[in-house]
């Protein structure tokens, strides 16, 4: 990726699967992630957008669903996902007050690159996703305006950076630094091999709950650094990102996506009342043509007895994304001198081993 240290870079394997060659969301083929961070005082925030695919997502829909675990978040799109289990445009990842920016600017894009779009077809709908940055980041200033997120949507690679950048800059995890973190695994079936990506834009837990491939290094670190302090309460979210390019309906998607809360869980995550945790999932195998065609459309899926392994991928792609949040963030001091450290700081300064 862009030479930053990952937790399998600390010697954690999390689960049995193997990654794909990017150990991310972008190996699953088409998909390409771009971020714009703005980090300077009081302005600590950004934009993430995710590119399903290298074509036009209006022209070309994709197969999609969403599932709420905990519903206290802002998240625009979801309603006509779920009715019409389609995806069809770019997924723009922000802060909680900026949603309304990032979509005016997601709906322009799309508006430039399809002038029927309010003539002779229907309208579009926009998906923004969302986490709270107040205390990094003076979110009431809403820094972010629709150049940043015109120049997410154009400047998307393969290569994703992880942490703080783009949505992440202000985001924090287990009550340290967090952000962006992204992982994928390879599912090998007998009609083929497919792949299962995940990004997560990480946004609560408290430390003490923060568990690394089952060992209970946030109570470690707690006790470290907290002393007599009361460890505050998580009110933050989660939004979670899952591309896949196995065939599946919509209805199959919705299970798989289901399953991000056992990956979830397995970092230590007890789904609190002020947390939002949103998925939004799509898989590439189908291009639903926007056009209509006499025909009847055709669209493959496995069998429901070959899920099992979707369900193993999506949960250990989940877990080894928030970790990747986690320990390549890095220390921000922002607004009013608010800040929150780094864990890979801390790992070092207080000498833990995060193996068991």
């Amino acid at each position: 990726m862009s030479g930053q240290k990952r937790i399998r870079d600390y010697g954690v394997k999390i689960g049995k699967l193997e990654t794909g060659n990017y150990n991310s969301i972008t190996d699953v083929e088409g998909v390409t992630v771009g971020h714009v961070t703005l980090s300077d005082h009081d302005a600590q925030t950004g934009v993430t957008a995710i590119l399903p695919h290298k074509g036009n997502v209006f022209k070309e829909k994709l197969i999609a669903s969403s599932h709420v675990i905990n519903g206290f978040g802002k998240t625009m799109g979801t309603i006509q996902i779920n009715e019409l289990g389609t995806l069809e445009s770019p997924i723009i990842l922000t802060n909680t007050l900026s949603i309304g920016t990032a979509a005016d600017a997601l709906i322009g894009y799309m508006l430039e690159h399809n002038p029927e779009i309010g003539r002779t077809t229907g309208t579009i709908n926009p998906v923004v996703c969302e986490c709270n940055d107040m205390l990094l980041n003076d979110i009431r200033s809403r820094f972010i305006t629709k150049k940043h997120v015109n120049q997410a949507l154009k400047n998307t690679s393969k290569e994703v950076e992880e942490g703080t950048v783009g949505a992440g800059t202000g985001m924090l995890c287990y009550s340290l630094k967090g952000g962006i973190g992204t992982s994928s695994r390879l599912m090998e079936m007998e009609h083929g091999t497919y792949t299962m990506g995940v990004l997560v834009l990480s946004n609560f837990g408290i430390l003490s709950d923060l568990k690394v491939n089952g060992k209970a290094v946030g109570e470690e670190l707690r006790d470290l650094i907290l002393q007599s302090r009361e460890e505050e309460k998580d009110k933050g979210s989660i939004i979670i990102i899952v591309g896949t390019d196995l065939p599946v309906s919509e209805r199959q998607l919705n299970r798989i996506i289901k399953r991000t809360v056992t990956g979830l869980s397995r970092t230590g995550s007890i789904i609190t009342n002020g947390s939002g945790e949103v998925v939004i999932g799509f898989s590439t195998a189908k291009k639903i043509n926007h056009d209509r065609t006499l025909d009847c459309m055709s669209v493959p899926v496995i069998h429901e007895e070959d899920i099992d392994i979707a369900f193993r991928a999506i949960g250990e792609a989940t877990e080894e994304a928030v970790l990747n949040s986690l320990v390549t963030a890095t220390h921000v001091i922002g607004r009013d001198g608010n800040e929150r450290p780094a864990f890979q700081d801390l790992l070092k300064k207080y000498d833990i081993y995060i193996t068991k």
